[in-house]
């Protein structure tokens, strides 16, 4: 019996799971993502640490398979989150840490990109509003901020591509990868190496481009010895974690839309080819290559989804089970009390192109129970899903989707399934496939393998069952009522407020502003008495 192994490097966890080509897991293990936070809105990865995940990961997974069933892993291939990547020296060794892909130290870069160049001229081009999480954008940072590590970097390497390069030496990247580095041109699907002289970044820093799912080569002797993986086993190049996603579900045809819920949430439309209004790169939607050849696809979605209630989770408790929130939540009437949450605790969604942006609860009064903020939570990112969808169709010229496909962790939350269908007021089909993005990863080593012709092939040997998720149709009308004349004016209304919270932080951060030393947290208090206070009525 062949096997394929998907691996998907991602924001929370890594993963590998091992696949029949049917789509039957066999086998599968996680580790969390190493990560580090050395100050506020800045965080990155060690690249020893992320391969060391994908080891223990694979060898998690390896060892849940009966003796001797290794040797039928036919391929493998590797999925991750964009625009984080890896500087490598000429001898492929790291000169910098990952800078993570949510991390927006390089905004100063983006000011000086877009002055320079224009947001439209850029977007044109590389079908991305221009924001500090590109990969582009980190390589200028190093150049500005570390020019010793930056004069080392012979190569960048996206995360998945820099796993696969471990796992068997070739660097190479996929199209659906290298449309988040804001370094290529998307129409010609190369990269556009005007732009890159004009910033100073060297002619082949960035990978040679290759179709996802082509075979690179076998697994190396040393990476065998340190996964388990057999040494004849095909490393295919792999793909950005929501397309992988999108390609296990099949969705690959315009008019159909993706909802992945992770740590991000992606709303995943495909198109026939990339669209060129200005307006929509305004917005901050982004546009890339799919991994299936020729066609494209246009993101909206939001930063903290899953963040959003994880990021929850901390400031409740995480003694409490999760499940237990959700009851609490499902208890709570629908309109959670009157209390509003905008989830932008990273930066704002499109078509708010701010990353300045932050997050807010409002409507708290004394008497508000935290399931009433639970539910609150789940309702604002179901809101920011249909603010973020809704411009899209005017972008695309659709007017009705014909389906929308769900997969990721937050598809577990069938609460929030319900409240997100009732605020579309169109039903969610959820595909039971445990994680899409390692079964989009196999497919793609199966390409790679020749266990599959073609993507229809692929998708044609696939065998999993979905659950649809419809409205609740007693909830529409107040969730529309509430979206249209409270959610949608809670960001304009707080947009000045956070934007001069985040010039005092700054400010703060620069030492234009000074802090005093207060007292230690555990100091008594002298009495008024002993501090020459003359205390009661004055003569």
């Amino acid at each position: 019996m062949t096997l394929l192994v998907g691996l998907d490097v991602g924001t929370t966890s890594v993963k590998a799971c091992v696949y029949r080509p049917d789509g039957t897991a066999v086998a599968g293990s996680a580790v969390p993502t190493p990560t580090h936070h050395p100050r506020p809105g800045w965080a990155h990865h060690e690249p020893d640490e992320l391969w060391g995940g994908a080891v223990a990961a694979l060898r998690g997974a390896l060892g849940q398979l009966a003796p001797g069933q290794a040797a039928e892993i036919a391929g493998v291939a590797v999925a991750s989150m964009g625009e984080a990547g890896v500087p490598l020296d000429e001898r492929g060794r790291p000169t910098h840490a990952v800078i993570a892909w949510y991390d927006t130290r390089s905004q100063p870069q983006a000011d000086v990109l877009a002055a320079r160049f224009g947001h439209d001229a850029l977007f044109a081009t590389t079908g991305l509003s221009l924001q500090p999480i590109w990969s582009l954008l980190k390589l200028l940072w190093l150049k500005d901020q570390e020019p010793e590590a930056f004069a080392r970097t012979r190569r960048w390497l996206n995360v998945a591509d820099y796993i696969a390069f471990r796992l068997c030496g070739v660097a190479a990247t996929d199209p659906s990868l290298a449309s988040r580095t804001h370094a290529l041109d998307l129409r010609a699907r190369r990269w556009d190496e005007g732009l890159l002289g004009e910033v100073g970044i060297r002619s082949g820093t960035f990978a040679p481009l290759v179709q996802s799912g082509t075979a690179l080569d076998t697994v190396t002797p040393a990476a065998a010895a340190a996964t388990g993986l057999p040494l004849g086993a095909r490393v295919a190049a792999g793909g950005h974690d929501h397309v992988c996603g999108a390609l296990a579900v099949g969705v690959t045809e315009p008019g159909e839309m993706l909802n992945s819920l992770g740590t991000a949430e992606a709303i995943f439309l495909p198109l026939e080819a990339p669209l060129a209004d200005p307006v929509m790169g305004a917005q901050g939607y982004t546009q890339g290559a799919h991994v299936v050849p020729d066609r494209s696809y246009v993101f909206g979605g939001q930063y903290t989804t899953g963040a959003a209630v994880d990021w929850l989770r901390d400031v409740v408790g995480r003694e409490r089970p999760y499940g237990d929130l959700i009851a609490e939540a499902e208890a709570m009437p629908p309109g959670s009390l009157g209390v509003g949450f905008l989830p932008y605790l990273r930066i704002a969604a499109p078509p708010h192109n701010d990353p300045r942006a932050r997050a807010a609860f409002v409507g708290l009064t004394a008497d508000t129970p935290r399931g009433a903020m639970v539910r609150a939570v789940f309702e604002g990112l179901a809101f920011e899903s249909r603010a973020s969808l809704e411009p899209l169709f005017a972008h695309t010229g659709l007017d009705r989707l014909a389906r929308i496909v769900a997969i990721g962790g937050g598809t577990r939350n069938r609460l929030l399934m319900r409240i997100k269908a009732t605020v579309q007021q169109q039903p969610s089909t959820v595909a039971n496939v445990a994680e899409a993005t390692t079964l989009g990863a196999a497919m793609l080593a199966g390409l790679g393998a020749g266990v599959y012709r073609d993507v229809p092939d692929a998708l044609g040997a696939l065998r999993y069952e979905t659950v649809e998720v419809p409205p609740v149709e007693a909830w529409v009308p107040l969730y529309d009522a509430i979206y249209d004349r409270a959610y949608r004016r809670i960001y304009p209304a707080l947009r000045d407020l956070h934007h001069a919270l985040g010039d005092l932080q700054d400010d703060l951060a620069a030492g234009a502003l000074a802090v005093g030393n207060g007292p230690p947290p555990d100091a008594a208090v002298e009495p008024a008495a002993n501090r020459g206070v003359t205390v009661g009525r004055p003569a």
